[in-house]
């Protein structure tokens, strides 16, 4: 939701400095020093900032209600980051220790490799099938006739225990023992493919969660200076067209430049903060202390 509060501040470029220009350009093609082209450059500008400003309010409206309804309440303001931001790099800084890292810790690959491991134990089940077993056997049993039998009328009692010892040695079942290890070995076999599948995919996983955070992080200085730039080339343009130099298009090209340069850095700031979690989230390392780091950056 930050990214589309980002999106209608500064769109391509806000309605009051397109707004400005238009009314730069009536009052100069008034005086005769423009053209009516500008004027009409700078009305098209103007309505089309206008379309986009509606939709980029619809945009947050409805990521507002995704937002209300996630959270349980309805009224959600989050606040944005602090400015200046220095955006945490990833730590450690190797994209191996947090493939390694997640070798260990990761949910989906304990579960796997616990799946391996019972089907490691039905395998050793099934190969003791056709093994011979001695069991000890015991028995205590009571049989009391109270008021007598038919035969005599004195009550009687009657005690007997057992203890034994039972030997079993399997002949032939029908080669049930024989297809039992044939499918646990075949369900071990899929286990260990699985296992080796879910390592393979949170790796690759984690990889790329790593690099999109460098990425995202270059992105931002990347953006950082253009926004500079951008801005000196605004300043630049709106002299030149003070001094006749420069027309009302370059003006509002600059504008729309410097604005949507600004959007792009806010939403890669954002999308850094993001993807910095989802790397946690990859490799099963996400916990709660995570969230208050990234809730220590924005607005007190």
């Amino acid at each position: 939701m930050l990214g589309a509060q980002s999106g209608l501040k500064f769109g391509p470029a806000p309605k009051a400095a397109v707004a400005e220009q238009l009314a730069s350009a009536k009052r100069n093609f008034e005086v005769g020093t423009a053209t009516i082209t500008d004027t009409r450059e700078a009305q098209a500008r103007y309505d089309l900032v206008i379309a986009q400003e509606i939709a980029a309010d619809n945009d947050l409206r409805v990521k507002k209600l995704a937002l209300d309804q996630l959270v349980g309440k309805s009224g959600t303001d989050p606040k944005p980051l602090a400015s200046p931001t220095a955006l945490p790099e990833p730590q450690p800084a190797d994209v191996n220790t947090w493939v390694q890292q997640s070798q260990d810790v990761n949910p989906l690959i304990k579960q796997t490799r616990i799946a391996l491991e019972v089907a490691e134990l039905e395998t050793k089940k099934a190969y003791a099938g056709h093994k011979p077993t001695l069991d000890l056997t015991a028995g205590y049993n009571i049989n009391r006739n109270i008021n007598g039998t038919t035969i005599s009328s004195v009550d009687s009692r009657t005690t007997a225990t057992t203890v034994g010892v039972q030997f079993n040695m399997p002949l032939f079942a029908g080669f049930a023992t024989q297809n039992r290890v044939r499918e646990t070995l075949s369900l071990e076999e899929k286990a260990r493919a699985d296992l080796d599948a879910a390592q393979r995919n949170v790796a690759q996983g984690t990889r790329s969660a790593y690099f999109g955070v460098v990425s995202g992080l270059g992105q931002v200085k990347a953006l950082e200076a253009a926004e500079a730039s951008s801005q000196s080339a605004l300043d630049a343009n709106k002299l030149g067209y003070q001094v006749g130099v420069r027309i009302n298009i370059d003006v509002l090209n600059s504008q729309s430049q410097l604005f949507q340069t600004k959007r792009d850095l806010a939403k890669a700031r954002y999308d850094v903060l993001v993807g910095g979690l989802k790397l946690r989230q990859a490799n099963g390392s996400l916990k709660s202390d995570d969230l208050q780091s990234v809730n220590a950056l924005l607005l007190k």
